[in-house]
């Protein structure tokens, strides 16, 4: 079996880490591998698997002799990297939102739009985390009934604001009990006990970058250019793992019975109808684990025949960020 020479930019980081376990876990078939990051971890140790790895200073000369990096830096660094890495020969499989919508970068989810992978010219995107679970989850009924528009509310974990998002969380509800201060520095307010109704920048339609990447990220992975979607993200004080309802509006009457056996049949998906006597899941269910769960799935009120409605969770460190990076490089690596 062929071997493949990887480095993962931002290794220190907490998709990073979770890239090089998955690496790990899924049996990767790797030669060499670097963990890159900035100046100020150098040096420091990581692991895949059982190998140690010392953490290198991210240079442009670093990316010599890789077949592929997988990215999990801010979009600043990865535009910083990004022609060093194409021009090292090496396919760069970036999580950051830097090339998502670039014309000539293909934005991919394995299990949906996989031949888009091999249009690339050196970069593939990875998508939004909440773009990621929603699609996986609506992928089956989009594959039988074309989806005109969908209205989709988020509830996301405070782990898709990083390791900072976790440590700020854990700090309040230590202070709870101690009664020291409850600080927010990664959140506009208190995360412990409370629901933010906005992530990202607020745009001049009313709506943050992060409500339109379900949007614009949509259109393109699942070649529908005038879907039409309503988004609303809310942080919750949950550890790990986004979850999302879903209206849908199709083009075409389908039954629930429908939509349940198209999601069922779904890769990577499961219609979570009997969990523990629910008939949804949450995201304790879903975490550390790559599968994204549909759950509540019923007809739509307002849109009749032709509408559906779901609930759905996902890991959104895992799918929602390393393992589909993972997946695009075991794509290509797959037809090589």
């Amino acid at each position: 079996m062929k071997k493949w020479n990887i480095a993962i930019l931002g290794a220190t980081g907490a998709v990073g880490q979770q890239m090089l376990k998955v690496l790990d876990e899924r049996k990767f078939p790797i030669g060499e591998i670097k963990a890159l990051a900035s100046a100020s971890s150098a040096g420091k140790k990581v692991y895949c698997g059982e190998r140690e790895l010392i953490i290198e200073e991210a240079t442009e000369a670093s990316f010599k002799g890789m077949n592929f990096v997988l990215g999990a830096v801010s979009n600043a660094m990865s535009k910083k990297f990004a022609k060093a890495i194409v021009d090292a020969g090496a396919v760069y499989i970036d999580n950051s939102s830097a090339f998502r919508l670039d014309s000539d970068v293909p934005l991919v989810v394995p299990q949906i739009n996989p031949e888009d992978a091999f249009q690339h010219h050196g970069i593939i995107a990875n998508p939004n985390c909440s773009t990621i679970v929603t699609l996986m989850a609506i992928s089956g009924i989009a594959r039988i009934a074309k989806i005109e528009t969908m209205v989709a509310c988020t509830y996301q974990a405070v782990s898709g604001a990083g390791r900072e998002g976790i440590e700020e969380l854990e700090q309040q509800i230590k202070a709870e009990y101690t009664g020291e201060a409850k600080i927010s520095k990664v959140f506009p307010c208190q995360i412990l006990s409370n629901a933010i109704p906005r992530i990202g920048d607020e745009l001049e339609n009313g709506y943050t970058t992060e409500e339109m990447k379900m949007q614009n990220e949509g259109r393109k992975i699942m070649h529908l250019p005038e879907l039409k979607v309503c988004c609303t993200c809310v942080r919750i004080p949950v550890m790990r793992s986004h979850s999302i309802s879903v209206q849908l509006l199709l083009d075409r009457a389908i039954s629930v019975d429908e939509a349940k056996q198209a999601i069922a049949k779904a890769p990577g998906c499961v219609l979570a109808e009997d969990i523990d006597g629910r008939n949804y899941p949450t995201p304790l269910d879903t975490s550390d684990q790559d599968l994204v769960y549909v759950g509540r799935v019923r007809r739509d009120l307002i849109n009749g025949d032709k509408g559906i409605a779901l609930w759905c969770c996902g890991d959104q460190i895992r799918k929602g960020a390393a393992t589909n990076c993972v997946e695009i490089a075991e794509l290509l690596a797959s037809r090589a």
